[in-house]
């Protein structure tokens, strides 16, 4: 039999998406295969993606990190979830924080005995004081879980904020100690076999070329090779996420390091606040239809609680994904692929699974289109379930104040999210298309704090005792409080155990 194996791994672009490409593969395959990257220093990088999901951390562990060592290099903090502020309405506020309300009592959430008990008892506490994720971040306190020893009070995950800048050049660093080959050069073309339509070649500006038999496509929002060469098609969004414009600054750090990223509705979008230890990341979404550039940037810079660094960097963008990510043997990973807004720290995270899945489905060089069928069924489901999660932020909503929020109220979503709406708004039950994705969890906290209360109860959870329940739900609240009292405020964690250079 003859030897069918990838010889040759091309990746087109660096950034975040090149990098955390290229550092699995090259651990992965094990200088089995040649593995290319070629970048452009001429071609900036969207690098404002500095907010994660705890998924980060097992992607980092797989690679073999050290925790600390990747804290200090990318300046990172540690994330708790996320504050939400004036969504829903003006003067609201309410936290999607890593973990759950508790375990489950007789195999129901335990969310839904707090429900059913909020309605005996109008002075029932809020149900965030029954999750240690939310408290840790109200009172600025952070200690990582023991997961290795679970208790009642390990019921939360952490993420991190980072440079993405920094964390580009740390995999970077990674992956060539591992056999990468970075090349420094413009493409200026593409060759394709005359009869597979295979790319066989990159032609460089300078007269070079770089062959391969696997090309992966990381080169942002252009996608160079799997829209320019394949053509494979664009699902815009615009229509259920209609923002389509940010800016991004950064400013001096604040005196108080946060675990938690805040996001504030605006009257045509949202703001962002990321704190790093060098510096804050801050960046304003928005839909240049309903606000202006300039009126946008001042909304932006009157936010900062610090300094600016920098000018606002202006970036455009449409929401939406391609149509297919895998053609031939060209796979996208990153924006090449699609894009959905950073409200829920995605973008990255997409990046992950990509790479884990191009891994698993790994092609020989005949790249069978059973494998792309596959990655790209999986792809269009994750970017479909997520967009859900986002568009879900903007539609439940009773904000009127302007067009944007009036558009928002009225406009027309997906079947799928429209029955985990009404599923919990009747109910109380949360439908979970995709179980690797948000937990039900995450859709009480929004869907909660966005102010949808269930009508009903579910009717299988009044077999405990109203007192039995008190007690639970009193002594489980207290544990939390004591536990939260003990850990250290949270710049003083980092200042301990991984306070950057």
């Amino acid at each position: 039999m003859s030897d069918n194996r990838i010889r040759k791994v091309v990746i087109v672009g660096g950034g975040t998406a090149g990098w955390m490409t290229a550092a699995p593969l090259a651990l992965k395959l094990g200088g089995r295969c040649e593995i290319a990257l070629v970048e452009s220093p001429e071609i900036g990088t969207v690098g404002v993606g500095e907010a994660t999901l705890p998924t980060i951390r097992y992607f980092n562990l797989s690679l073999g990190l050290d925790d600390v060592d990747f804290i200090k290099k990318t300046q990172a903090t540690f994330k708790l979830g996320i504050e939400f502020k004036d969504w829903g309405h003006v003067g609201n506020r309410f936290f999607h924080g890593f973990g759950d309300f508790g375990p489950p009592l007789e195999h129901r959430p335990a969310y839904m005995y707090w429900l059913r008990l909020s309605r005996t008892f109008k002075d029932m506490p809020s149900y965030e004081q029954w999750s240690i994720a939310t408290v840790m971040a109200r009172n600025n306190r952070f200690a990582p879980p023991h997961e290795e020893m679970p208790s009642v009070t390990d019921g939360y995950s952490f993420a991190y904020h980072f440079d993405a800048g920094l964390y580009a050049a740390y995999l970077r660093d990674y992956a060539m100690r591992r056999g990468v080959t970075r090349i420094e050069g413009m493409i200026d073309g593409v060759e394709q076999h005359p009869e597979t339509g295979f790319i066989t070649a990159l032609k460089l500006r300078d007269g070079r070329r770089v062959e391969g038999d696997l090309f992966v496509d990381c080169s942002g929002f252009r996608g160079l090779l799997i829209e320019g060469v394949f053509k494979a098609g664009y699902d815009d969004w615009s229509d259920m996420l209609p923002c389509n414009s940010a800016q991004a600054v950064p400013c001096a750090k604040a005196d108080q390091l946060t675990p938690y990223t805040i996001s504030t509705a605006k009257s045509a979008g949202w703001t962002w606040r990321i704190p790093l230890q060098h510096r804050t990341g801050n960046g304003h979404v928005y839909c240049d239809a309903f606000t202006t550039d300039e009126q946008a940037g001042r909304v932006l810079m009157d936010g900062l609680d610090g300094e600016a660094l920098a000018e606002p960097r202006q970036l455009r963008f449409t929401t939406g994904r391609r149509r297919k990510s895998w053609i031939k043997n060209c796979v996208a990973i990153g924006l090449a692929s699609g894009f959905l807004e950073p409200l829920e720290s995605t973008s990255i995270n997409i990046i992950e699974v990509a790479v884990g899945w191009l891994v698993q489905y790994f092609p020989n060089r005949d790249c069978r289109p059973e494998l792309a069928d596959e990655f790209n069924r999986m792809i269009t489901e994750r970017y479909q379930f997520v967009r859900d999660f986002i568009v879900l932020h903007y539609k439940v909503t009773n904000r009127s104040d302007s067009e944007f929020w009036r558009y928002c109220a009225n406009m027309s979503i997906p079947d799928t999210l429209r029955h985990q709406i009404e599923l919990f708004r009747e109910t109380g039950h949360v439908a979970i298309y995709d179980p690797q994705g948000f937990s039900a969890s995450s859709y009480f906290s929004m869907l909660m704090g966005l102010g949808v209360v269930p009508k009903a109860d579910d009717p299988l959870i009044d077999t405990m005792e109203f007192d039995q329940l008190l007690g639970h739900f009193a002594s489980r609240r207290e544990i939390i409080a004591q536990t939260v009292k003990a850990m250290p405020e949270n710049g003083l964690y980092i200042s301990r155990h991984c306070a950057a250079p």
